[in-house]
């Protein structure tokens, strides 16, 4: 019972930070891309150069170091998995650390991103916050989020490496109040909405059935919302999943890649918002991954939630029971470039496409 004493008094609470923090590296890849299909020049390249500059790089040492036991990843692969963090602004503006160890910080929503070695392909897993798993270093059994405030953003990273036996090459985090001014400057984006609802603060937002149009605060508040639903993060996984997948779409369309200065507009946009560590911010990597994805269209884009074994009572705490065996197959797939493989035989319900 010791484990289970660990997380009983466990209370979720959000990233404490700025909110002028970071986009998905989703639409940072799709932005590198866009700029290597249409290319640049003059005052347009001038634009992006400022945009690009204008991101948060921290050195990767300080947030994803080596330890003992850490899955090794030959030299020879390819592939890339990034780490993506997402959370709400925090009441008190407290800026976000991403080097800090044993903080108050957790995060609201965590996803892998997986690039396969050939580039055919990006897959986003979404995970569970309240997933119960093992935490290295001693710290027992809890929900995954709270590794955030046993060991900061080296033991997330530690444990998910853990759960799956493979290797995290980068890092970023992000706020979701960015989605504001980026989807203004893409106008708006479309998703299918399954069910009426309301946000659960005053209902003063309010989502009909079928095909809604959202931008600025509306799509900040499509993303955020979990309380309204039944399933509760089940839900919200879901609808940030179709976000993304439309927000490409749109960043892929003629309307926005035929016009160079919206492309700017945008990427004015989303990278002063964007924190990440110093490799994956390096302009020869952006630039080289998007001249190897210049093929790649919203189709393309495969997202999904970590397969559990549902959910359970642990103590007085609601929790997200983790299937090891799935951990198994996903870190085994990434690490042997099989992801497309892997996704077709997915359950239907942890799918996202």
């Amino acid at each position: 019972m010791a484990d289970d004493a660990q997380t009983s008094g466990y209370v979720p609470r959000r990233f404490h930070r700025r909110p002028r923090k970071v986009v998905r590296v989703i639409l940072l890849s799709a932005l590198v891309l866009v700029v290597t299909v249409v290319g640049v020049g003059g005052a347009y390249a001038s634009k992006l150069q400022q945009a690009f500059a204008s991101a948060t790089l921290v050195e990767k040492t300080d947030i994803l170091p080596t330890y003992e036991g850490q899955p090794f990843k030959d030299p020879g692969d390819g592939s890339r998995n990034i780490l993506l963090l997402g959370a709400d602004k925090s009441e008190d503006g407290t800026e976000l650390d991403l080097t800090a160890t044993g903080t108050t910080q957790r995060s609201d929503s965590m996803m892998l991103v997986h690039i396969p070695q050939n580039r055919k392909g990006i897959y986003v897993m979404s995970i569970m916050r309240d997933t119960y798993v093992q935490i290295p270093d001693g710290h027992g059994r809890a929900k995954i989020n709270s590794a955030m405030q046993f060991g900061g953003v080296p033991l997330l990273r530690k444990t998910i490496e853990s759960m799956m036996d493979v290797h995290i090459d980068n890092v970023a985090a992000l706020d979701f109040n960015s989605f504001k001014g980026l989807t203004k400057a893409i106008g708006g984006v479309t998703v299918d909405n399954p069910i009426d609802w309301c946000t659960d603060s005053g209902k003063e937002y309010c989502f009909k059935k079928g095909k809604e149009q959202i931008e600025g605060q509306r799509a900040l508040r499509w993303v955020r919302e979990r309380h309204a639903f039944l399933t509760g993060d089940y839900q919200r996984v879901k609808n940030q999943q179709q976000f993304i997948k439309q927000v490409f779409k749109k960043l892929m369309s003629s309307e926005v890649m035929g016009n160079p200065n919206k492309i700017a507009d945008v990427a004015k946009q989303v990278m002063p918002f964007v924190t990440m560590d110093n490799e994956l911010g390096d302009e020869q990597v952006l630039i080289g991954l998007g001249m190897q994805m210049t093929s790649l269209r919203a189709s393309d884009i495969h997202s999904f939630t970590l397969p559990n074994a549902g959910t359970g009572q642990v103590g007085a705490q609601s929790v997200v029971l983790n299937s090891p065996e799935w951990d198994r197959k996903l870190g085994k797939a990434m690490r042997g470039d099989s992801m497309e493989t892997l996704y077709k035989s997915l359950p239907s319900e942890f799918k996202g496409d």
